[in-house]
């Protein structure tokens, strides 16, 4: 049985402030960066662990999405892992039964939905996300701590959801117009029309996409999200029908978290995210893109 919620879904920095003494509180700094070159060609992957070295919410450990919470003998980065590994990791961080999560990132808020939708997916949904991330925790005045604060290992009972997964086999049901359903892509409209350097195979998006960039969900002056009826506009704009299947995909299942989290914030709890995104599609010549 899932922890009871302490928090709601997104919280503000003064909420999370107000909480902080709570002993089932478990806070995570998510971050990771990537670097592309400038002419294009994979990204690569840095932990920001350093970054939480340098300064952290006082009482917040650091989750390696990177390493520790993906399966680290996939083809591609930041794929989902194994049930028995996420259980692993998650306990070994403190997370367990009981627990409420609190998830942030330095900078891109991507971060922390994707260990929101990680452990969503695994079956836990005690789990939050710090609007704004740490720019909004500095812009209110608040604290940051150096030490390293590991919390106590735990036990982690994963009970995945496939339901909220959309494999390779579902989009290319989808892009051939077999199975209706509104694919979403979350990265910029420039990546969407396949234009400038690419971090994939090849530049371009899967057939039958609509563009809903993930930047567009954010406030850029306070990387909060935006308000609800702001959100709804938005998600409406993408053109889902009343029951339509909707998979949000990106580069590498990451940015489109940002969309997965958004539709859950207005109350639509069902959107699946294809994890292998264009990292994997774009790898099989046999598969096809669309450019413009």
């Amino acid at each position: 049985m899932t922890a009871t919620p302490l928090l709601p879904a997104l919280i503000d920095a003064a909420a999370l402030d107000a909480h902080r003494g709570d002993p089932e509180l478990r806070i995570f700094d998510t971050t990771v960066l990537l670097q592309r070159p400038p002419e294009g060609g994979p990204y690569e992957v840095v932990s920001g662990r350093a970054g939480y070295e340098q300064g952290h919410i006082p009482g917040a450990a650091f989750a390696d999405l990177a390493a520790d919470l993906a399966d680290p003998d996939a083809p591609f980065a930041f794929t989902l892992p194994r049930a028995e590994r996420f259980a692993r990791a998650a306990g070994a961080l403190g997370i367990g039964d009981g627990a409420h999560v609190v998830v942030y990132a330095q900078s891109a808020t991507m971060w922390a939905t994707r260990l929101w939708w990680l452990l969503r997916y695994f079956g836990f949904d005690a789990v939050s996300v710090l609007d704004g991330g740490l720019p909004a925790w500095r812009a209110a005045g608040l604290p940051l701590e150096t030490a390293a604060t590991p919390y106590p290992p735990a036990t982690f009972t994963a009970r995945p959801r496939p339901e909220l997964l959309a494999t390779r086999a579902d989009v290319e049901a989808i892009a051939r117009g077999e199975t209706p359903a509104c694919l979403v892509n979350a990265l910029s409209p420039e990546v969407f029309r396949g234009e400038g350097p690419s971090s994939y195979s090849r530049p371009g998006r899967i057939p039958g996409s609509v563009s809903l960039p993930h930047a567009t969900l954010v406030d850029p002056g306070t990387n909060r999200f935006r308000p609800l009826p702001q959100l709804r506009t938005a998600l409406d704009a993408a053109g889902a029908q009343p029951g339509q299947q909707v998979v949000a995909y990106c580069g590498g299942g990451i940015s489109a978290t940002v969309d997965v989290f958004a539709w859950a914030r207005t109350g639509r709890d069902d959107v699946k995210l294809y994890d292998g995104s264009l990292t994997e599609w774009t790898a099989d010549p046999d598969l096809p893109v669309e450019v413009g």
